[in-house]
Formats: C-alpha cells, sequence, structure tokens
C-alpha cells in the first residue's frame, strides 16, 4: 500500500514539475538566454564604468550600439531577448539557475581579470 502511494506521488510531482518547464515557442532556451545575458551585462558594465568617463560619448546611444552587436553575434533580436527576459523574470527558478551560472562564470574569470589588471598597472 505504501509502494502505491509512493508510486502516485512521484508520479503527481513528475507531471506537475514536467509542466511547469516547458518552454514557449520563441523563448530562447537557457543555456542560450545564460550566453546572452552574459553579454548584455559585462556590455552595461562596460558603458558604466569606462564610456561615462568619456564626455564625447553618450552612455545610453553606446549601450545601445552594444546590445545592438550583441544580438547580431547571438543571432537573435531584441524583441526575441526582450520576450525571454520577461519570461524569465515570471519564472524566478529557472532565472535563478541562468543567474547562478553567470555569477559561477565570473568568478571563474575573476582571476583573469585581475592578473590583467595587474599586469596593465605596472
Amino acid at each position: 500500500m505504501i509502494r502505491i502511494w509512493l508510486v502516485f506521488f512521484y508520479l503527481i510531482t513528475f507531471i506537475s514539475c514536467g509542466n511547469n518547464n516547458k518552454i514557449p515557442k520563441g523563448v530562447l532556451m537557457p543555456d542560450k538566454m545564460q550566453a546572452v545575458l552574459w553579454d548584455v551585462i559585462k556590455a552595461d558594465a562596460y558603458t558604466a564604468e569606462i564610456i561615462k568617463k568619456d564626455s564625447s560619448k553618450n552612455g545610453t546611444t553606446e549601450n545601445l550600439k552594444l546590445q545592438k552587436e550583441i544580438f547580431a553575434i547571438h543571432q537573435i533580436t531584441k524583441a526575441a531577448f526582450f520576450k525571454s527576459y520577461d519570461y524569465y523574470k515570471t519564472n524566478p527558478g529557472q532565472l535563478k539557475i541562468i543567474m547562478d551560472s553567470i555569477i559561477i562564470q565570473a568568478e571563474r574569470n575573476r582571476p583573469k581579470i585581475l592578473i590583467m589588471k595587474t599586469t596593465a598597472e605596472i
């Protein structure tokens, strides 16, 4: 009897979790979204730290140019990115996985960044 209830419980859990993880058509898959979002974050940081110090450039315009380049590199449209971003914002569990992966990637690259920064200062 307990086995029947356990099987029933796992079956219900599997079915309910499986339906929530379906990604709608037109939404980037998590690995693709992670790559694009990582590049968008880096472009935003570049704009905030480097471009804003250059008085001859408009930060917003430069950021839009960088985003356009990122979308071209990843072969997606701006609309597809923002549709995907809106989807993942409404699915925080999936967004958390993507963001955790980005954080891990940033941590892996941190020693390279520190080494490059240190050697540039010498």
